[in-house]
């Protein structure tokens, strides 16, 4: 618990509110900034700066250093206060610093703030479900409010129900004392001075409590109490959990250190890629570090590539290493493949404005030529750096040796083996694309951004008038067995949450659920029918997981961390039922369960955090998770390794298509 502040004490219901949950008046946190400006960092990384701090974490946050630095502590007068710094512009979102835990239900709350200018909303987001989904009680322009906030009904576009409200004046500069109570369907709001309103509604049984201030504010102190039954109940709620929990982990297999190899001085973040170069059926990893020309990441290429074993042997390096080049909140284009049918893999990468192939074993150049013209509005230079590559077989020869090379969000070009063009298009072109042969004819099809092309470059259909953003993962999958299931096409879009498509393009399914990127398919569930799939929340909502069944119902959400990892399904036990690691972190991260529990945990051991990749390394069907930073790399396996008999061994993205923003896809499977 925080350390307790001088407060007033909060409006009491009934007698028997006698113990605190949480008293904070900021006192032991350290002045200067409490929110970072490591925006799309934590797309895909673990950075400790985003990590909850004290009682309180970064509910939500948006792109740019305005708002990303918008929480800082404060001396003022001889006290600290929790400074909210940033005119929001938005509706949809909001700043939001939220404390507590999920299971209170029945308490009560008192905070103290100063609202510094009258422009958007400043209150409290009380049985807080996360930061979409809780009630609110404060000022708004026009006075106080109380109502209750939820999804959105249509983009940007929150489902808000009034419960009460009260015109009435209130002055910027002047401190205010607020006072909320929730038990059963009653709450109530009051702010001493201005009145009170009270409301029934049982959507929310319980949750957290938060801050929440679009406009500058300074919060001066908080006091959150409940009844000493509400307190017994939230701690037999706690224990039974934990006990569920422990019990979970103590059957799962416990990761221990396989490998560890340096990486300092050539070292990335998540810009990884995985294959055997040199033909002895062992996996090896490249490294590409790269630079940025900016504006921020839109304009990016690789600088150095660094071929190397699990051994910590180095095998070839193409450019120079720098040590300052290892941050990436993008994708550059390079991967391992056998791009000429030879049965050995070659790197293919783009640098220089080329696009070169070289053999995966020495790093001497086969062939390259030339990266496609630039055109508007991604023409800053006369040819394009390439925003990532692309397999698939659009000849129909079967075999992945086509390539999608593209600019960052605007256009495309189709190339064979040879590097030569075959047609280019032009759409929303969102992250990465995924392909599949929907129609029988032997040539995939491809899904890139909101539309489908055909392989001779035709759009069969497009969504683009009807999903606003962008595609930030993209599959095309059946999730249900059977002779009379179809595909459909899986987004996740951003802004316009996660939407499903069918075969010819039509919209059978859409979840308003915020920004809804990194998803990842899987066996989650083998007691339910078919595939689930779990989508996480970042810009405007990091962290929200939602969780969906083979129809494409949502069954379970969660907000466990502040981090916008991917999801990337793990094979941990040989047997139906996947997990996905969040991060490595030996506290937010782990291995997690279809319902959002971390049912895995890393070991305590020192190893680097900020990325993490899953792929099976030893052989025995299972995946191994390697962990890494710019300086070393850390490779986990079971502790019960190897396994024999026969294992689970689901199908998955080629590693010949590896993207910090792909739809990972995990197909059931069975060893022999």
């Amino acid at each position: 618990m925080a350390p307790r502040g001088l407060m007033p004490n909060p409006t009491e219901t009934s007698a028997d509110m006698t113990e605190i949950l949480l008293e904070e008046d900021f006192s032991a946190l350290e002045v200067g900034l409490f929110s970072t400006n490591v925006g799309a960092h934590t797309e895909y990384h673990y950075l400790p700066e985003a990590a909850p701090k004290g009682n309180w974490t970064i509910a939500a946050f948006r792109s740019g250093v305005e708002a990303g630095e918008a929480w800082k502590v404060q001396q003022q007068n001889g006290s600290r206060v929790m400074a909210q710094t940033f005119q929001n512009p938005l509706n949809h979102t909001h700043p939001m610093l939220s404390t507590g835990d999920d299971l209170w239900s029945d308490y009560s709350a008192t905070m103290r703030f100063t609202p510094q200018a009258k422009q958007g909303q400043v209150g409290v987001a009380f049985r807080f479900h996360n930061s979409r989904c809780y009630y609110f009680f404060g000022l708004d322009d026009n006075g106080l409010i109380l109502k209750r906030v939820e999804h959105e009904v249509e983009f940007h576009e929150p489902d808000q129900k009034i419960l009460a409200q009260l015109a009435c004046d209130w002055t910027p500069g002047d401190t205010y004392t607020l006072h909320i109570t929730a038990k059963g369907d009653a709450l109530s709001g009051e702010i001493e001075g201005l009145g009170k309103l009270e409301g029934k509604d049982n959507r929310y049984p319980q949750g957290k409590l938060a801050l929440l201030a679009d406009a500058p504010t300074l919060f001066h102190a908080v006091k959150i109490v409940a009844a000493e039954d509400e307190i017994q109940r939230v701690n037999l709620m706690k224990s039974k959990q934990e006990r569920e929990l422990a019990d979970l982990r103590e059957a799962n297999p416990k990761p221990v250190l396989w490998k560890k190899i340096s990486t300092k001085g050539f070292g990335v973040g998540r810009n990884l890629r995985f294959g055997d170069l040199t033909g002895n059926g062992e996996v090896d990893l490249v490294i590409g570090q790269m630079v940025h020309h900016g504006p921020r990441d839109q304009y990016s290429e690789l600088s150095c590539l660094t071929a190397m074993n699990f051994d910590g042997d180095i095998l070839w390096q193409i450019g120079e290493p720098n040590p300052d080049n290892y941050h990436l909140t993008n994708d550059v284009g390079f991967q391992i493949h056998d791009i000429d049918g030879d049965g050995r893999n070659e790197v293919i990468y783009c640098m220089n404005f080329e696009i070169v192939v070289v053999d995966g074993a020495t790093g001497a150049v086969k062939y390259k030529a030339p990266t496609p013209f630039s055109k508007p509005p991604a023409n800053r230079y006369p040819r394009i750096l390439g925003d990532c590559l692309f397999f698939f077989d659009l000849r129909g020869i079967g075999a992945d040796r086509d390539i999608i090379i593209k600019d960052r969000y605007w256009h495309f070009w189709a190339l064979n083996d040879k590097l030569e063009p075959l047609w280019e298009a032009s759409c929303r072109t969102g992250h990465y694309p995924y392909a599949m042969d929907i129609d029988g004819d032997g040539h995939d099809e491809l899904a890139i951004g909101f539309s489908m092309y055909d392989h001779d470059g035709t759009q069969l259909w497009t969504l683009e008038d009807q999903i606003q953003d962008h595609a930030d993962g993209v599959a095309i999958v059946n999730f249900m067995e059977g002779p009379n299931s179809q595909p459909r096409v899986f987004y996740t879009a951003s802004d316009s949450g996660v939407v499903y498509a069918d075969l010819q393009g039509n919209i059978i399914k859409r979840h308003y659920i915020g920004h809804a990127q990194n998803p990842a398919i899987a066996d989650f569930r083998p007691e339910l029918p078919g595939l689930e799939t779990v989508s996480i929340n970042f810009w405007g909502n990091q962290g929200i997981l939602h969780f969906y069944d083979a129809q494409g119902n949502i069954y379970h959400d969660t907000a466990p961390n502040p981090f916008g990892s991917m999801c990337l399904p793990i094979n941990w036990t040989g047997q139906p039922g996947e997990y996905f690691v969040h991060s490595p972190n030996i506290k937010w991260g782990g291995m997690f369960d279809a319902w959002g529990r971390p049912v895995v945990m890393f070991p305590d051991d020192g190893h680097p955090d900020m990325c993490n990749a899953v792929l099976d390394l030893t052989g025995d069907c299972r995946d191994e998770v390697v962990v890494w930073d710019q300086n070393e790399l850390w490779v986990y396996t079971q502790d019960d390794n190897p396994k024999g008999g026969k294992l689970y061994k689901p199908v998955r993205n080629p590693l010949y298509n590896y993207s910090n923003y792909q739809a990972s896809v995990s197909l059931p499977g069975w060893s022999e």
